[in-house]
């Protein structure tokens, strides 16, 4: 009997809401946030045009779609005085405590969010001056718990191989866990991550960080972020493990590339210099050579000037 009675009640409202008037407009806020576990509030009040004088609410109805063009679901109704509150729907009722067909704030309240209010509702209302309808959103959160971390094996060995578990739960909707070094350098990447969804629809999120042996640093960090990329929580794990000295390689390398950057100046500068003493030296030679010359055509004139009178004198 109760369900045939919901099924003429829905009927009455579609047929209805088929005469529209423009006397009337139902207005809701386009989307709600609900948090998981507390009451949430989805908007929506009932507006008439100046003419219209102390309207009379005779039909409410709230119903949970699964998409914005579903029929759904009634959760929540009032016909002609008498509220209409299907079995098996719980914590619907309307926001204001003593509510009448006098009251055009038709807001409903959800006393205990649960993850499966999450999506569309649509508020159908006939007054005796018209009707009207909207269709509004419920976007349901529930915050991530402070992640927990622990390492297998339970005590990690320096120079062997190793595996980090980060763990957080409770959260709606799924959000994603990232891992962070000391230095705040990112090692997702390197991490699987396993998603499991409980009966009540919340999210347990476990992501498992492999280290390698000689290439693990001393402290790990990992953070929960939620879906919308918002950071939640984090945990700080100290693996115990002082960071890798520098290689004998790398030191070499290191050295190699002191040496390389003093020994190039000098390199360049005793270069120059040896460029200028041999070119000081090419000069001096020349003058020498220029200022020799003159000499040799000097005692050469000498010498053929002294024929004559040598040979004179014979």
């Amino acid at each position: 009997m109760a369900s045939s009675g919901i099924l003429v009640f829905i009927f009455t409202v579609l047929c209805i809401c088929a005469v529209k008037s423009g006397f009337v407009k139902v207005e809701c806020k386009a989307e709600n946030v609900g948090h998981y576990g507390q009451q949430s509030l989805l908007e929506c009040v009932v507006k008439t045009i100046t003419d219209v004088t102390d309207p009379n609410i005779r039909m409410v109805a709230w119903k949970k779609l699964t998409s914005p063009e579903d029929e759904g679901d009634l959760v929540l109704g009032f016909n002609r005085g008498t509220l209409d509150e299907p079995r098996g729907q719980r914590g619907y009722r309307f926001a204001e405590p003593s509510w009448n067909e006098k009251n055009m704030n038709v807001s409903l309240l959800i006393t205990n969010t649960a993850v499966a209010d999450d999506g569309y509702y649509k508020c159908m209302v006939i007054t005796d001056s018209g009707d009207g309808s909207m269709v509004t959103t419920l976007k349901v959160q529930a915050r991530y718990s402070v992640p927990t971390v622990h390492s297998i094996p339970e005590k990690i060995v320096p120079n062997t191989e190793s595996t980090l578990v980060c763990e957080s739960r409770g959260g709606y909707p799924q959000g994603t866990i990232c891992w962070f070094d000391a230095e705040k350098h990112e090692w997702t990447k390197s991490a699987k991550m396993e998603v499991t969804q409980s009966d009540d629809g919340l999210f347990q999120l476990t992501s498992r960080l492999s280290l390698l042996g000689g290439s693990t640093f001393s402290k790990y960090i990992c953070a929960v972020f939620n879906a919308s990329g918002g950071k939640e929580d984090e945990k700080t794990f100290d693996t115990n493990i002082p960071p890798p000295p520098p290689s004998s390689q790398g030191g070499e390398r290191t050295a190699s590339a002191y040496t390389s950057k003093v020994v190039a100046p000098l390199v360049v500068i005793g270069s120059l210099i040896i460029g200028l003493l041999l070119l000081l030296l090419y000069k001096r030679r020349s003058q020498n050579r220029r200022d020799a010359a003159p000499t040799d055509v000097e005692e050469g004139y000498n010498s053929h000037e002294d024929e004559p009178i040598n040979q004179a004198q014979s």
